[in-house]
This record gives structure tokens, C-alpha cells and sequence, in this order.
């Protein structure tokens, strides 16, 4: 998951409107343009501007376009400026050929009519988990497609619960148990991101969802449930007040650095954890409520999709880029290199066999739900409403149930 590209959807909405206006008048919403003619370039555009990240999707495309039989030109934005920039360029009808999103942002672009559906080019989307596939999908079309994906679970450092005995935790009463007794002068027994932005409802959706919480109706005994588990964590100091105001990598930082023996994070993480001398790190799924329930965690990662253009032809070519990053050989390598997990259940079930540190991402992808799988282009506005309650919440301003109470009017109010 990146963040970063979250603020654009927060904007989205707004400009989604005037942009479908601008591409009905322009008679984009269709395959348009000649068919014919040789194409020999497409471009590509994504926000992977981390040097060493861009030139290794540089040399990617460039493989999948030479089987594609064109150059890519490849360009990166930062994630901030990627939505906005595309707005404009569908205004001015300026697209890029290829065209990568954070998957929360696809199903407003798709709004506006700036997408193509990709079994116009006869794209693969068989062998998905159904929340992946749904990541991509608006109004029943599939718009774009992710070689690989990602989400969280518990990390925990196996030195300090030896010592402590305690055992991975299971249960949220466990969990809680397990957070005192690893709390010392200087340590944290736990620690999430419970800041004020999309990162954080990111954090906190596994603990609402697998407990039965709905971020459709957030004022519920089950999503309060959730947000006082958070709140206990803190005014039990079992957890920093500070993670109020904390990133994903603040909290990997406090976890690598012994200030926390468990932590909510993403395998993003674990080249930088493998880095660290005498870090005796384990994964495992996120604790449930209650046994028997089942984890359900948010679907992180980006997806490819094909803009549209007045070119039937570059389309095409940018379909079979499109195909060739989300063949099954290019997503294992690409989850072997990133640590993120191929999107294809069955390559997924390979990579779990081959790399079990991953496995507890790999059972949890294959029933994680996309973040707007329920709301569609309504998420961002629930989204920003369910981080201000956990605020609200861990600071003590408000009850959970009088913070989501607030939260499920400012989600639904005209």
C-alpha cells in the first residue's frame, strides 16, 4: 500500500464530474481513432519515482513491451500529483497509453469514463481472488489489473516473547494479555499507525471487518467493539500514545529499533527487518475478536489499466503490456523482489510453499477486501470519517461508540 497517493482521491470526487463532461463532448467514452497504422511506442505512467524502484519497472516494461513489440516510454510522478495529473491530461486528452493507480483511486477514474474495460482486448482475469478482482473492477467491468498485491498481519519480535512467555497471540483478549506482559521501561508490548490519514483506517479496518464491523453502517455494537480494543491498548499503556501520530514506517522503526515487541505492518518491511543485526522477527495472521471468526484484511497494491485515447491501436499494444506484467512467471518475480504476494491464487499458493515468511500475507490476500469494494467512489468520505474516530477515540475526546457515532453522521451526511 502507498500512501502517499491517497490525498488525490480526496480530491477526486470533485473534479470527476467536469472530466466525464469533457470526455463525452471529446467522444472519448469509446474505442475511438483509427485502428490502423504501426505503432512503435507507448507510454507509461505510474508513481514508483524511488530511483532504484523506477529503473527496475523501467526494465520490465521494456521486456513486456518488446514482446508486445514496442518501445515503452516509462515515466513516475510522486503519488500526491498522480490522480490530479491525470484528470488534467484527460481534459486535455493527453493520457498516457498505460497508466498505474493505488487501487482505491480506480473506480473514481473509471467514473469519470477515462478507462477502457479490458476485455475489450481480450485480457485474462481468470485465477484472481474475488477481492483482488474486484480492486479493479467498476460496475461490473474489470478496468485494471495488479501483478501483485498486499496487506498486514502481526509481526512480532521472538526473542522478547520467549523470554516473556508469552505465545503469539490469537485472540484480541490475548492479544491484550500478551501486550502487558511484553511492556517494559522503554518498550511498547504494541504498536499500529492510528494517525489521521487513510494509513491509518488502513490499519484499523482488519481488527472492524473481521469482527463483523461495516464501514456502510459504522455507529454498530461490532465496529465499537473494534475501536475499544484500540483504546484499551492505550489507556492500559500497553500502547504509545504516540501511535496517534505515527506512520507504517514509524512503527516499523520502533519494532526494529526493541521499543516494540509486536506490530501491525505490511511485508514491505521485511528487506528493511532482514537488515537488522540480531532481529529475531515471526509473522502471523492478525488476531481475531473471538475463535472461530474470520480475518478479513484490506487489499493493498496498484493495478495497470488502459486509458482512454483516440487510438484504437495503441490501446491494443498497451492491453498486451498490460497482460505481459500480470503473466504468472512476471508476478512471482516481482513478489519475490518486492515481497508482496502474485495476485493469481494459484502462483500466490507457489510463492507461500517457496517463501513462508510470506504465507501469513498469502492466506490473508486470498480473502482480503478492496476498500471500496462496498462504498465505491462514496470510501474516501468513510474513510476520512473512521480515522477521525480512531483520533477521537485514542485520545480519549470521545467513547469509541460516541467517535463512531460521529463518524457514521459525517459519512453519510448530503
Amino acid at each position: 500500500m502507498r500512501s502517499a497517493a491517497v490525498p488525490a482521491a480526496r480530491r477526486l470526487t470533485a473534479l470527476a464530474g467536469s472530466v466525464a463532461l469533457v470526455l463525452a463532448a471529446a467522444g472519448c467514452g469509446g474505442a475511438t481513432g483509427s485502428a490502423s497504422g504501426r505503432v512503435t511506442s507507448i507510454t507509461a505512467l505510474d508513481y514508483y519515482t524511488d530511483a532504484a524502484e523506477h529503473a527496475q519497472w523501467g526494465e520490465r516494461l521494456t521486456a513486456c513491451g518488446k514482446s508486445a513489440g514496442v518501445t515503452v516510454e516509462h515515466r513516475s510522478v510522486p503519488g500526491a500529483s498522480l490522480v490530479p495529473r491525470v484528470l488534467r491530461q484527460a481534459s486535455s486528452r493527453t493520457l498516457p497509453d498505460l497508466l498505474m493507480l493505488d487501487n482505491p483511486d480506480l473506480q473514481q477514474v473509471a467514473q469519470t469514463g477515462a478507462l477502457t474495460p479490458l476485455d475489450r482486448y481480450g485480457v485474462d482475469s481468470g485465477g484472481y481472488a474475488a477481492g483482488i478482482l474486484s480492486a479493479g473492477t467498476y460496475r461490473g467491468k474489470v478496468y485494471g489489473l495488479a501483478p501483485t498485491v498486499s496487506t498486514v498481519a502481526l509481526f512480532y519480535n521472538k526473542d522478547m516473547l520467549a523470554r516473556a512467555g508469552v505465545a503469539v497471540p490469537r485472540t484480541w483478549d490475548q492479544l491484550k494479555t500478551a501486550a502487558a506482559e511484553l511492556t517494559r521501561p522503554g518498550r511498547y508490548g504494541m504498536a499500529v499507525d492510528a494517525n489521521a490519514t487513510f494509513e491509518g483506517t488502513w490499519q484499523f479496518l482488519p481488527f472492524l471487518w473481521s469482527n463483523g464491523g461495516d464501514e456502510t453502517r459504522l455507529d454498530t455494537p461490532r465496529a465499537a467493539q473494534a475501536l475499544q480494543l484500540w483504546a484499551d491498548l492505550v489507556q492500559s499503556g500497553s500502547m504509545s500514545r504516540s501511535v496517534l501520530n505515527w506512520t507504517q514506517a514509524d512503527v516499523h522503526d520502533r519494532f526494529a529499533a526493541g521499543q516494540a515487541a509486536m506490530m501491525v505492518n505490511g511485508p514491505w518491511r521485511i528487506s528493511e527487518l532482514n537488515k537488522v543485526r540480531d532481529l529475531h522477527w515471526g509473522v502471523a495472521p492478525l488476531p481475531v475478536r473471538v475463535p472461530g471468526q474470520t480475518l478479513v484484511t484490506p487489499l493493498g497494491g496498484e493495478v495497470w489499466t488502459v486509458p482512454q485515447n483516440t487510438s484504437g491501436a495503441r490501446q491494443r499494444k498497451a492491453a498486451q503490456v498490460l497482460a505481459c506484467l500480470n503473466e504468472p512467471g512476471n508476478m512471482l518475480r516481482l513478489a519475490e523482489q518486492y515481497h508482496t504476494v502474485p495476485s493469481r491464487s494459484a502462483v500466490a499458493s507457489r510463492y507461500a510453499r517457496e517463501v513462508p515468511s510470506m504465507a501469513p500475507f498469502v492466506r490473508s490476500v486470498a480473502r482480503a477486501r478492496a476498500r471500496t469494494g462496498r462504498l465505491g467512489v462514496r470510501w474516501p468520505r468513510a474513510a476520512t470519517a473512521i480515522h477521525t474516530a480512531v483520533q477521537a477515540a485514542l485520545s480519549g475526546e470521545r467513547t469509541p461508540r460516541e467517535a463512531l457515532g460521529e463518524a457514521q453522521r459525517t459519512a453519510t451526511e448530503p
